[in-house]
């Protein structure tokens, strides 16, 4: 392609233009929108299947649930998490707002795991707080994003532009404020210019900063297509960043660029241990600390370090396969498979991910107040992008309805933009078409990023940062010259240049803070000790009016929930100005610089194009036109040719469509595709009414064709059906208790939570004496969550001859109340041969009286496995009152195990 002319540049206007369409964006148009503003969504790939959240997500981390978890308690262990450098009212948001935010979402469609009561299953991941709320059907967040963009009245005030890629925001030259953006199109490759009254950037964070250790570029822990594109755009607009040398740091599976997904683990019972099968770690949250741990235990000859997940029984490990092989990487059980390892018989070697820069799941990002809005006016950040610490996806959604809530007051700027602003923009695009054999980006860009590896990475030294910056400043001249010849190309320079920006940002800012803080995130070895004299300060940069980066220490803002930790000195704002580079000594001193040598021309010769793979077979016209009717959300009577089409493939589809666009009457027509004669149709038809099933209204119609399909003689429609039933309140005890005969396992145990969610004790008794294992456990956890438990109908399962089971029966005393003949056996079952049952045990007399508890428990401290003595120590918190309580946890602040250690020491708060 050639040089497009900045006059022929198509120009669009908006009130509200939103830069990234994944989660914080998606909601910040759908908030703007709602307020009356015409909003303008620009994405550089495909709203539908942009962003993390496309890739799938397994949970909320942060749920602040009522009756659950208390905002001020969140806030407070963020503030800890982020070593006391956060600003609380910007926490304070997600804390508590998120819970609405949940609701919000679940009308949209988004399920959350629920217990049988349907209230939300929080689960506990840190050993403080309660804020892990599992998502069954996370895999389909983005896809029900989507259909909210595409309702009709959504469309009349959202403009989607796929494939337009900014590269700067506009400013006014006089007072600064921001007016739009230029960009262009990464297909045809045409130069974009918008004019708006607010722009709100929602692009994510910098995932591809350092490289993988497998040398991929696309291969991060993070989403490969997040280049640090609005980091560079805020911070070339003027806007100040804050944190930026606090990296995003995570535990993944060795070998494989995905996280080892602990907080999906670890509620189910997996641990992260050392390969002496030795926990290890103390910080109580997941943070720059937690990672400092971990690296010096993979360091030490303690080392490797796994995941744990073989001492689980067969069924809980199905449970986590079933989310960790789906929804978050569906090609985690591949690489499992193809190794030959099995969670049976394995656990999970974990390793750490290359550094990256992300407000959500660290503290580095464009500095935001409560309102998302930025140091530039009428400029917002949402989402990793925005230095909220440890915000995450909900977190992203909050600040992005925030964002645009705030932007919707703005209407569309009309004055001129400004032709420096614009000719910058447009040079900085094409100016690879130029060059076209100059040095492909691929390879620039991996030399770059070694750098990153070899120099900023922590442990960070001042020397090593201060060779990152000269190299960096060096490869400025690289990147001009790179070379493309097509439009995606462009997209790619463009991304390099993103890419160097954030590398040179981080290396500076690393430079500033001589201290060190949040554990291995910021670990100076020149400056080993936290400063919180001098150093317990936000550090911003900004663009200087001499274009170079300058730094502020900004005193934290008083503390809304006071942390005893920690206290913020206050004063005024310290300008550092430029940081000075650490001088590096050359090899031995010189008399003269050596004579200047002639070097030829650096560029590589080009390489033979690829040979072009065959075209493959088109695919069936009618799934074409469904596809393109999809895109109007059409309504059931459109899709209902489509649906009783005589192709399975085709019927699939438009089930599928069907849970996209969930038009009147989806319900009772999924419920009738249940019993399609299509194995994929009742597949698509069972996952569509699961993943709509908060929406769907609750009618006869609905409730009769799910009965209908209980006939069915695939299990996995029967199990959907049963699942439907329960959580829309559409079925009763009698039919659940049919259900209870079923020959599949699984529906059996659906069954069993159905009957939980209406109370029926006297049936779910009776299936104490199921065949199945897996059933009687359900069993034993549905009679202790029940509205009224009592312990009586635990009895046969209390003598149950599998171990799993009478483990689960005994830790469901903990909630049905413990008398004194159950205590007395559980005091016996604390000699059990088999761990989980003495584990049980342990949790079982939480709920005793003291004088029979504590005694127990006290000599349970000295039990062999750790989950029993950590099972001990949680019980006994709950009879701290006693002298002897206090005293046993006392002695258990020596475990050898964090865990036990951790919760031991909490006797003394």
């Amino acid at each position: 392609m050639t040089v497009p002319d900045l006059a022929d540049a198509t120009e669009l206007s908006c009130d509200v233009l939103v830069i990234g369409g994944g989660t914080a964006g998606t909601m910040a148009a759908l908030t703007a929108a709602e307020r009356g503003a015409d909003v303008l969504l620009l994405e550089k790939a495909h709203v539908r299947h942009s962003g993390a959240l496309a890739m799938g997500m397994d949970g909320v981390n942060n749920a602040v649930v009522p009756g659950r978890a208390e905002p001020d308690d969140y806030v407070a262990e963020i503030t800890r998490a982020n070593d006391g450098l956060v600003d609380q009212s910007t926490v304070r948001q997600t804390a508590t707002r998120g819970f609405a935010m949940v609701r919000r979402l679940e009308s949209y469609g988004v399920k959350f795991e629920k217990d049988e009561h349907g209230e939300y299953a929080v689960r506990q991941v840190h050993r403080s707080g309660s804020y892990v709320l599992p998502m069954p059907e996370g895999k389909d967040v983005k896809k029900v994003l989507y259909r909210q963009l595409r309702r009709r009245e959504m469309r009349e005030r959202i403009r989607i532009e796929n494939r337009v890629m900014p590269v700067r925001v506009l400013t006014h030259p006089e007072d600064g404020r921001a007016v739009g953006a230029a960009g262009f199109h990464t297909r045809t490759g045409e130069f974009v210019v918008v004019r708006a009254g607010a722009v709100i950037l929602a692009t994510g964070p910098c995932g591809r900063l350092g490289l993988p250790a497998s040398g991929y570029l696309y291969g991060t822990y993070e989403n490969p297509t997040n280049a640090g594109d609005g980091y560079a755009m805020a911070y070339h607009a003027g806007a100040a960043l804050t944190g930026i040398e606090c990296f995003q740091i995570n535990p993944l599976i060795k070998d494989y660029n995905g996280p080892a997904c602990a907080y999906v683990a670890n509620p189910f019972g997996g641990y992260q241990v050392n390969r002496h099968g030795e926990r290890f770690v103390e910080s109580d949250y997941w943070s720059g600390q937690m990672m400092a741990e971990f690296a010096a235990e993979l360091a030490s000859d303690r080392g490797p370090v796994y995941l744990k997940l073989s001492h689980l029984p067969e069924e809980t490990i199905g449970a986590v396969e079933s989310i960790l092989h789906t929804t978050e990487r569906p090609t985690r059980g591949t690489f499992h498979q193809n190794r030959g390892h099995d969670y049976r018989t394995h656990d999970i070697e974990m390793h750490i991910s290359e550094i990256g820069l992300c407000g959500g799941h660290s503290a580095s990002g464009v500095r935001v107040d409560a309102h998302a809005r930025t140091t530039v006016p009428r400029l917002y950040a949402a989402g990793d992008l925005a230095s909220v610490p440890h915000n995450y996806m909900i977190g992203a959604f909050v600040f992005g309805d925030l964002a645009g809530e705030d932007a919707s007051r703005y209407r569309a700027y009309e004055g001129e933009l400004d032709a420096g602003q614009l000719a910058a923009a447009h040079e900085l695009v094409y100016r690879p078409l130029r060059n076209p054999d100059g040095p492909p980006q691929p390879q620039v860009e991996y030399k770059l990023r070694r750098f990153v590896n070899d120099y900023v990475a922590p442990p960070k030294t001042g020397a090593k940062l201060s060779l990152a910056v000269e190299a960096f400043d060096r490869m400025s001249t690289e990147i001009a010259g790179m070379g493309a010849r097509t439009a995606h190309e462009l997209m790619r320079c463009a991304e390099v240049s993103f890419i160097r920006d954030c590398a040179e940002m981080a290396a500076r800012a690393s430079l500033a803070r001589t201290e060190s803080r949040w554990g291995l995130y910021h670990e100076r070895l020149d400056h080993p000790e936290r400063d919180d004299t001098g150093w317990l300060h936000h550090l911003d940069l900004r663009k200087s009016p001499t274009g170079t980066m300058e730094f502020t220490a900004r005193p934290v803002e008083p503390y809304v929930v006071p942390v005893p930790e920690f206290s913020p000195p206050g004063g005024p704002e310290r300008l550092l100005g430029e940081v000075a580079l650490v001088p590096v000594a050359t090899a031995g001193a010189r008399d003269a610089a050596p004579a200047a040598s002639t070097t030829s021309d650096p560029r590589p010769a080009a390489a033979d194009a690829p040979a072009e793979a065959p075209a493959p077979a088109g695919p069936h016209p009618r799934l074409l036109r469904l596809l393109a009717l999809v895109e109007d959300s059409p309504g059931l009577e459109a899709l209902g040719p489509y649906l009783d089409d005589a192709d399975p493939a085709v019927r699939a589809a438009a089930v599928t469509a069907l849970g996209e666009t969930a038009p009147a009457g989806a319900g009772p027509a999924l419920a009738a595709r249940l019993r399609d004669g299509a194995a994929p149709v009742r597949a698509a038809a069972s996952a569509a009414l699961r993943e709509l099933v908060e929406v769907l209204p609750a009618e006869p119609a609905l409730g009769d064709g799910l009965r209908e399909a209980l006939g069915v003689p695939d299990p996995a429609v029967r199990a959907a059906a049963l699942d439907v039933l329960r959580a829309l309140r559409l079925g009763d005890a009698p039919l659940y208790a049919d259900a209870l005969g079923d020959a599949s396992v699984e529906v059996r145990v659906q069954a069993v939570r159905a009957l939980v969610s209406v109370d029926a004790v006297a049936e779910l008794a009776r299936a104490a004496a199921d065949p199945a294992r897996e059933v009687r456990v359900a069993v034993a956890r549905g009679l202790a969550a029940v509205r009224a438990p009592a312990p009586e109908p635990l009895a046969p399962l209390l003598d149950d001859p599998d171990p799993l089971v009478r483990g689960a029966a005994l830790a469901a005393l903990a909630g049905t109340g413990c008398p004194p003949a159950y205590a007395a056996g559980a005091g016996a079952a604390l000699g059990d041969g088999a761990w989980q049952v003495r584990s049980g045990a342990a949790t079982a007399l939480r709920a005793a009286a003291p004088g029979l508890a504590v005694p127990a428990l006290a000599g349970a401290l000295a039990d062999p496995n750790a989950d029993v003595r950590k099972a001990a120590v949680l019980s006994l918190l709950a009879h701290r009152a006693e002298p002897a309580a206090r005293a046993a946890l006392a002695g258990a602040a020596d475990d050898p195990d964090a865990d036990v250690r951790a919760y031991a020491s909490r006797a003394a708060r």
